[in-house]
């Protein structure tokens, strides 16, 4: 019986500190995630993500699609941010400028053993509250397979695994000011 009361008085001044810090952020108007985003939302209320096309030589059609709802979901999700079609606090547009694959490795034989896929997506964004914080920045996600395998039963996995990457990417870049 002595030992669980030594735990709980152990616990307690813990538990007071992390209510503490807990009151603390949200006495502030920043709001910190332990997802990563730090948005002021007294002066941040909108964002607006443009659709981004396929400006790439090499192109798989489902891409832009996945790329685009992914990267309005991200923000859906993790921000309380309203997105609107026009006037957003915070804009973000682009284009995605490569889609390739190129060998990775070689195998002993002389020939191509991995090969690695690349997305590439050119970002501008805009940050109405803060003009300082705007930036034009290209984000390169990349996923290899073995070459014994079809790109085409690989590509949508790959695809979504670097789409991921990419929409983590920017919006750490653009929300995540730490």
């Amino acid at each position: 019986m002595k030992r669980a009361g030594k735990r709980h008085a152990a616990v307690r001044p813990l538990a007071r500190g992390l209510a503490a810090v807990c009151l603390l952020l949200t006495a502030c108007g920043v709001s910190y995630k332990f997802n990563g985003a730090s948005i002021d939302y007294n002066k941040v209320h909108t964002i607006q993500i443009a659709d981004f096309p396929i400006r790439s030589t090499y192109v798989w059609g489902p891409m832009g699609p996945m790329f685009n709802n992914q990267l309005k979901d991200v923000f859906a999700n993790h921000t309380r941010l309203q997105q609107v079609k026009r006037n957003g606090d915070m804009k973000i547009e682009g284009e995605i400028t490569q889609y390739q694959q190129r060998n990775k490795s070689v195998s002993s034989e002389g020939y191509s053993a991995q090969t690695e896929l690349s997305i590439t997506v050119n970002v501008r964004f805009t940050n109405n509250t803060n003009h300082n914080e705007d930036f034009e920045r290209q984000f390169t996600a990349t996923a290899s397979y073995e070459t014994s395998r079809s790109l085409n039963s690989v590509q949508e996995e790959l695809v979504t695994q670097m789409v991921k990457d990419l929409t983590d990417q920017i919006f750490n870049a653009t929300v995540a000011n730490w």
